[in-house]
Order: C-alpha cells, then structure tokens, then sequence
C-alpha cells in the first residue's frame, strides 16, 4: 500500500486553473458559487484535522514499520490537498473577508463545525481503544468527503471547471486509498469493535454528512436531487462496512450513474486530455505488493 501511494505523489503545480475563473465568473450562479466556497472551506479545514489525528494518535498508536511508512506519506498528501485548497480558494474569492472567513471555517460556519467537532472528538478520545478509532477516521476520510466529492464530480459532467473538477480526481484518489489502508489495516487487528459499535459510529458520521450536503447546504444549489445523495450517502457506507468486514447497513444502490463512470478509485477516462491516473512509472507498485 505505501508504494501504491508513492506511486501515486502528484503536486499543487499539476493543477491547471487557468479556465476556471471563467466558468466561476459566467456559467456559475450565486447558490452554485456558495456551494463551492463552502465545500473548499470544509475540505481546507479536514485536511488538517486528518493530519493531527495522524501526528499525535495514530503514529504513536502504531509500531509496525510499514503502516508508518504509509502514515508519512499520507501526511505529505494531505499537506498537497491543503495547499490545493488553499489555492482554489485564493483563485476564486476575491474578498478578503469572505476569503477569511473561509479559512476560518471552523470557527466561522456551523455547516463546517458539526463535522470538525465530530472528527476532533476522536482525536481526543482517550476510552477507546485505537481499532474503535480507526473506524471513526475510516468514516471521516471515506463517508465525510463522499458527498462532496460526487458533487464536484457532477459538476465534471456538465463541464464546468476543469481545474477544480481535476483537483478532485486526484485527492478523491489519494482519500480513497487512505480508506482502503484504513481498512487493510483494521483486518490485521486482533481485536475489533463488535459490529453494534462501528454501525453506531458510521451512523453518526452518515447524519452528519446527511445534515451538511442535503439540509444546511443542500445539494439542489447545483442541481443535484437531495433524496439521491442521501441515497448515495448510505450506498458509501455500505461499501465502507462491508471493507470493514461487516454487513450493510442500508442496502442502497448508487444512484449516481457518473460516479460509477469516474469511479472513486481512478479508473483512468481515456477521452480527457490529460488523465488523473497520474503516476509515476517508475514506481509502479507490483501487483502482489498490496499488502501492508
């Protein structure tokens, strides 16, 4: 898994903006334009609070040398996610305060809060043992960044900016291989959560991502159909149980037919221009070395 991750390393500077500000400025409306801003304000903010857990609990929690391995690397891609955020919010917003206020969305927008808070608490948590843990962070890096995700990418099949939307394919990516290490990880463990306990946890993460993407800031700003992100949310943490090693909780079907077209895991569209299943060759992982 570390050296699917290596193989994978791409940079801010891959990322090509210049027509972005375009759509931004004359196919976006207003909602479309929130939307967006608030989404990027979360995604800056989680990045982060990701990077903290890794520093001060899971490194310290784990000794095996090849999952360290993999929790430094995943530091570094998460400090490229920021900066990319960082830099998609300096292209789009223009005001100082409203740019302000996005970096400080923590503190600044309830929507944004709710999901920090959720994620801080596990980092804080020091009654549960770390299996328990790395399911809630399963769930922040697998159902938190779901929804949002598949929103940007259903602004990829209107063709509306191709820089945010290609930003996207990478770190959806990056996410969704830190989620499948998550769970590799959680299979390795020797004792486990009982299954009451990581449905308990993943239920929770599922109605805040629920509140954030169809109540506080719904979906329809940009023409997607509340009812099928819900849907879209539980058929997430379907597959996120089941990698667990646990049954599903919802038994939805995706709903989104462009996301099973893009797929999260990166399957290569050989029609863009440039491809996000960027990687370098030379570090091509070997088929049998997807393991610890």
């Amino acid at each position: 898994m570390y050296k699917k991750a290596q193989a994978s390393f791409w940079t801010t500077e891959e990322i090509n903006l210049s027509k972005d500000m375009h759509d931004w400025t004359n196919r976006l409306n207003e909602g479309e334009k929130m939307f967006i801003s608030h989404v990027l304000a979360f995604f800056a903010a989680s990045d982060g609070i990701v990077n903290e857990n890794l520093v001060e609990r899971f490194c310290a929690d784990v000794q095996i040398a090849e999952a360290r391995c993999f929790y430094g690397f995943q530091i570094m891609m998460e400090n490229v996610h920021s900066e990319t955020y960082s830099l998609l919010i300096e292209t789009y917003i223009r005001d100082p305060g409203e740019k302000n206020r996005l970096f400080t969305a923590i503190n600044t927008m309830p929507t944004v809060a709710e999901k920090a808070a959720w994620a801080q608490r596990w980092i804080r948590d020091d009654g549960s043992s770390f299996a328990t843990r790395l399911v809630a962070f399963a769930a922040v890096e697998g159902i938190f960044f779901s929804g949002s995700f598949a929103a940007i990418f259903w602004l990829k099949k209107r063709g509306l900016m191709p820089g945010l939307t290609f930003s996207n394919e990478l770190i959806s990516r990056d996410e969704g291989l830190h989620t499948e290490f998550a769970c590799l990880l959680f299979s390795n463990l020797t004792s486990r959560p009982a299954e009451d306990v990581v449905s308990a946890i993943l239920r929770e993460a599922v109605d805040i991502e629920k509140r954030f993407l169809c109540e506080a800031l719904p979906v329809g700003l940009i023409g997607i159909n509340r009812d099928m992100m819900c849907t879209y949310i539980e058929y997430v943490t379907d597959r996120l149980s089941c990698a667990l090693g646990y049954e599903k909780m919802y038994g939805s079907a995706n709903p989104f037919d462009f996301m099973e077209m893009i797929s999260i895991e990166g399957k290569t569209n050989f029609f863009e221009k440039r491809v996000s299943e960027y990687a370098r060759r030379k570090q091509e992982p070997e088929k049998d070395r997807d393991s610890l």
